[in-house]
């Protein structure tokens, strides 16, 4: 017995140290938009993330104050907590929407099956784009397509509600991501932004230890930079297409379970290993020193969970082109 125990052991021990060389030696580190749509692809084929993250890619809601939840309900709370702060359960059955970063299609389905929405989602990735129209029902008014955040194909004012969760640290020119956010938003239309953010350094500078946090975050899921709330709210007011002021909230207590939750998804979810082998379990392992610096990071103050609601301006045509 002492035997096997000391087997389980070295074995457990071997298979962390082989997953923490992986996370050291190989970063998923930002070079383009090709390399986000590359690692969306690859965590989409594999299956592992949808596995233990189910149709939602993003963090969950577990209310304020936060409390015990399952992992994949706080997920669907998430969205339905996010229309009712931007007021979007107010508008009418056939509202267009259009999901920037829309991953495989979760809140999609969720807006168009519950709110009787008309929503376009988009995302980099191709393998996504095709999982999310495999789960996606027929008669949903759901549609996807590949498509870039910097420079999106529609028109301009094509859409009643442009919403994107987590998709913001992606992109690295966030003048131009708030642009077309806007750009493709109707006069009056509601702009819904949920992402994660740095503290504003502008007023306090990293500290040596956050910055090789920041830098770890950054490089390990093909990040380019987060913007500070701060930041972000002026980079949409700066548009010139915001009517009035960008509302903003912090959902950092509320999504911080999502965390560590994470993790605990691979222990109480042992079918996994079954299902994925041995690949699958040194793919998973990989993945755990970036939750716990993100559980560090939004536990401490370095990154926060921000919220954004913006009204389009009343903008003629021809200021339009002027002010992009």
């Amino acid at each position: 017995m002492f035997n096997l125990f000391l087997i389980v052991v070295v074995v457990a021990v071997a298979l962390a140290l082989l997953g923490i060389a992986l996370y050291l030696l190989f970063p998923r580190k930002y070079e383009s938009a090709h390399s986000v749509a590359e690692s969306y692809d690859n965590w989409t084929k594999d299956g592992i993330l949808e596995f233990y993250w189910g149709e939602h890619i993003h963090l969950g809601h577990y209310g304020s104050p936060p409390r015990p939840k399952d992992f994949r309900q706080a997920k669907v709370d998430f969205v339905h907590e996010m229309v009712r702060w931007a007021g979007l359960d107010r508008l009418p059955p056939g509202t267009t929407v259009l999901d920037v970063g829309c991953g495989i299609g979760g809140s999609s389905r969720i807006l168009a099956c519950d709110y009787g929405f008309d929503v376009t989602g988009i995302t980099i990735s191709p393998a996504q784009v095709r999982r999310a129209q495999e789960l996606t029902p027929p008669d949903l008014k759901v549609q996807f397509q590949v498509d870039d955040a910097l420079a999106l194909s529609f028109p301009d004012a094509s859409f009643d509600v442009v919403w994107s969760i987590e998709a913001g640290p992606h992109m690295p020119d966030k003048q131009q991501f708030a642009k077309e956010l806007l750009r493709v938003l109707k006069p009056g239309g509601i702009l819904v932004v949920a992402d994660w953010n740095q503290r504003d350094d502008r007023r306090r500078p990293l500290s040596f230890w956050e910055r090789l946090i920041m830098r770890q975050l950054l490089d390990q899921w093909a990040h380019p930079a987060f913007a500070s709330i701060e930041g972000f709210t002026e980079a949409l007011a700066a548009t010139g297409l915001v009517d009035g002021e960008v509302i903003t909230a912090d959902w950092t207590q509320e999504t911080l379970p999502s965390w560590l939750d994470s993790i605990w998804q691979g222990i109480v979810r042992p079918e996994g290993l079954v299902r994925f082998g041995l690949p699958g379990l040194v793919k998973a392992l990989r993945e755990v020193p970036t939750f716990l610096l993100m559980r560090i990071a939004f536990g401490t103050g370095l990154c926060r969970f921000g919220m954004f609601r913006a009204v389009r301006a009343e903008v003629p045509a021809l200021s339009l082109s002027q002010t992009l």
